[in-house]
């Protein structure tokens, strides 16, 4: 087994994740004397094709990826099956295997944390700043009161414009006259409801991800006290007089084979100990460790040393369905690298490491629009989201009901679908009702199946916008000069003869075509194959709120958990309530607000 340069460390971050990463990572800098420890679950990605390449982002989605750990929820009534859902074990976590997509959250989101959870210090005014401190936005050379220019991560649009990111923002100038097109749909105090072209998380000189391992903890190594030690599980945090003040890690056998399982080691924290292993991870580490409700840690035979039921509830994702498209021949599109298309791998890795650019400097996803609908939409979305509207966002101007793009590519395991080329119409539900739960089964195994609940279309008030979503991409889909037909297995199973039937080739319709018709029955086979189709955004959050605790919440406002001293969680689990976005922003500015709490503390000066 892989063991720890030194025995106890000043600080000791459970798992080197994105915003763990980017907390380690800045306090490291700031006292190079620290001595800080990432234990971390996975292996190594420095200078990795695989994950640096942007585009290679779609093996990462192939289901025999090592560096994915898979959660099966319980049957869901609701979805009448089962959901699984990944989560990465690597260095830099999600930041080294998403996306890039650029998608920030909107200044309401933060000041609901502040305001309606009751955790000061975390509004827009005071997490905008934090937001700008970690971009470098090449976008923009001019600058602004929104974006940064000057911080380790940075943001482009990437290596090429495909045609279909062209084709999605031509059709959006004809088809949707209620809205406009934007220079920067993230903005965050004024971007709501407007087209726009998406920034990346890509280097816009290099080509390459623009991820928290490189930017924040490789390059620290070798000048700071920083130290990762990966393939190691931590089994529990150890305390003494109920403050932690260490913890116990084992080998993870998929990445050290060779390891004594049996082999226990306990490393020490002097001053603090902070969890950062994300939403699934983080709750089973705190109930692993004697932290959460009783009826929980009873049955996975763990002694109590702290009863907060609110570990491992408030499970939130957000409700997402992806629908593919067939694309003509001539589409730029990511498909044939995902295969490992010997010649697309050549062609397109060639311009990479020439200048950065191409398609291989490319996420596939060009453009999209956070949808606030009008009244007559809001008509169009139903009785079951009035509610929701009335109580929600209707005094909330910058909230939005769904996001939507479009995606260059087929997005799922590129050989479980015929060899051509695909587009994705891709949109999720904003903020969705519905929640499920994350705890563990077993006290012992870290890596043992976890009694999870998903949370995907329980409510009425989600499914009803995923119905309006599936009709709204499509009607987008069939204008767009690429479009070549229907990838027929990814869309509800249509009775014959309804005018919603889907054609596996066709050609597109004109901008101002009328819209398909949708009968009552057409709408029950909508559910029916949302409830199929619906899959995980991968942005998980809320497992350990960031609330009272007397309203489920585990932490407070200075990330301290209750009940226990010297110990924190600074991941996406602490969010109290969602954000309309991806989240490895957000992500991204847990770990600066985190670093800043910490240094407070510790008495960093200048931080």
């Amino acid at each position: 087994m892989a063991s720890p340069l030194l025995s106890e460390y000043d600080i000791i971050f459970v798992g080197a994740g994105t915003s763990g990463g980017v907390a380690a990572g800045r306090l490291a800098v700031a006292d190079p004397s620290l001595r800080i420890l990432l234990v971390e679950a996975g292996p190594h990605v420095k200078d990795d094709e695989a994950f640096v390449q942007p585009a290679k982002c779609l093996s990462h989605l192939r289901a025999d990826n090592p560096v994915f750990k898979v959660h099966v929820s319980e049957h869901s009534e609701f979805l009448g099956r089962q959901q699984a859902v990944t989560v990465p074990h690597v260095v830099g976590g999600g930041s080294s295997v998403n996306f890039t997509i650029y998608n920030r959250a909107v200044a309401s989101d933060f000041d609901d944390w502040e305001e309606i959870h009751e955790n000061p210090g975390w509004g827009a005014k005071d997490l905008v700043p934090l937001l700008k401190k970690t971009e470098n936005y090449q976008v923009a050379t001019g600058q602004d009161d929104v974006h940064g220019y000057g911080g380790p991560i940075n943001v482009s649009y990437g290596g090429k414009f495909t045609n279909i990111g062209k084709d999605f923002l031509d059709v959006a100038k004809e088809f949707d006259k209620t809205r406009t097109i934007t220079d920067d749909p993230n903005a965050v105090i004024r971007t709501t409801n407007a087209y726009g072209r998406y920034q990346k998380f890509i280097d816009g000189k290099t080509g390459k991800r623009s991820d928290v391992a490189h930017h924040f903890l490789y390059n620290s190594l070798h000048t700071t006290g920083l130290e990762i030690l990966t393939g190691t599980f931590v089994k529990r945090v150890l305390f003494e007089n109920k403050r932690a003040v260490g913890v116990e890690v084992i080998p993870n056998l998929r990445f050290q084979p060779n390891a004594d399982a049996s082999m226990v080691q306990v490393i020490r924290a002097k001053k603090l100990i902070v969890v950062s292993s994300g939403t699934f991870g983080s709750p089973q580490v705190l109930e692993r460790s004697g932290i959460g409700a009783k009826s929980v840690l009873e049955k996975a035979g763990v002694k109590q040393v702290v009863d907060l039921p609110g570990v491992g509830e408030n499970f939130q994702d957000h409700t997402t369905l992806f629908t593919t498209y067939h694309a003509t021949p001539d589409s730029d599109t990511l498909d044939g690298i995902g295969r490992g298309d010997p010649e697309d791998l050549r062609k397109f890795g060639e311009q990479f490491w020439k200048d950065g650019t191409g398609i291989m400097a490319h996420n596939g996803v060009d453009a999209g629009i956070k949808y606030r609908p009008t009244p007559v939409e809001l008509e169009a979305i139903g009785p079951d989201f009035k509610k929701r509207w009335d109580e929600y966002f209707a005094d909330k101007e910058d909230k939005s009901v769904l996001w939507m793009c479009q995606m260059s590519l087929f997005l799922g395991d590129p050989f479980s679908v015929p060899a051509r080329k695909y587009f994705t119409m891709g949109f999720f539900a904003g903020y969705p009702v519905s929640v499920g739960h994350v705890h563990i089964k077993d006290g012992q195994n870290p890596d043992a199946a976890t009694d999870f609940e998903g949370a995907y279309v329980k409510c009425p008030e989600d499914m009803a916008v995923m119905k309006f979503g599936y009709k709204l991409c499509r009607e987008f889909a069939r204008r767009m000069p690429c479009y070549d037909g229907e990838f027929v297995p990814g869309h509800p199973e249509f009775l014959e003869g309804s005018e919603a039937t889907v054609h596996m080739s066709a050609q597109p319709v004109p901008v101002d075509a009328p819209r398909i018709k949708y009968t009552a029955e057409d709408d029950r086979v909508i559910e029916a194959g949302i409830r199929k189709l619906v899959a995980p955004a991968w942005h998980f959050i809320g497992t350990n709120a960031m609330k009272p605790r007397e309203k489920g919440g585990v932490v407070d406002a200075r990330l301290n958990v209750y009940g226990v001293g010297g110990l924190k969680v600074c991941d996406l689990s602490i969010l109290p309530s969602n954000v309309c976005a991806n989240t490895y922003s957000t992500a991204l500015l847990v770990g600066e607000k985190g670093a800043v709490i910490i240094a407070e503390e510790l008495g960093i000066q200048g931080f």
